[in-house]
């Protein structure tokens, strides 16, 4: 009967404690849809070059698409826009 009551305070400890994590990671934006954490918004400021340049690191661009895009940014002949 008491090593009942104890697992049963451990498991409700437990409980706590990851509801507890849970909670603070969902206000502070940590988790995004589909429970991927999510990288950090681009810093404020940030040049259109830098955002790209961080996309491209994140893998959300690819390298044809990010000289693409810069090329746009920087106006030069061959851009596409």
């Amino acid at each position: 009967m008491a090593a009942w009551m104890w697992i049963s305070g451990l498991l409700t400890l437990a409980g706590v404690v990851i509801l507890i994590v849970l909670l603070v990671r969902i206000l502070s934006g940590g988790i995004a849809s589909g429970g991927r954490l999510q990288g950090p918004p681009p810093m404020a400021g940030s040049s259109a070059e830098q955002i790209l340049a961080e996309r491209l690191a994140r893998g959300d661009l690819t390298a044809e698409q990010y000289r693409e895009l810069l090329k746009v940014l920087r106006g030069e002949p061959g851009g596409t826009g």
